[in-house]
């Protein structure tokens, strides 16, 4: 019998911190007594994830408006 299952980093992160209960969830099935806080711990993920994209897109605006800042300066020095 062939497995073509996909393992996951998180899969391993939950095995390596116990074994047991990566068996009981992967393998038996059985579900996990922590949904509660899972959910709360994937919505705390999503919302971080938000907030470093809204980090990158504003650091490429701080560097659009640095660029233009030094070119505007170097206009007005070349042509005052």
């Amino acid at each position: 019998m062939k497995d073509d299952r996909i393992i996951r980093a998180s899969e391993l992160g939950r095995y390596s911190f116990c074994a047991k209960a990566w068996w009981l969830g992967s393998v038996e099935g059985v579900p996990s007594a922590n949904v509660r806080e899972m959910d709360a711990g994937t919505s705390a993920h999503e919302q971080h994830g938000q907030a470093v994209q809204i980090s990158a897109w504003l650091n490429r605006v701080g560097i659009v408006c640095l660029v233009l800042g030094a070119l505007a300066l170097t206009m007005f020095v070349i042509f005052r």
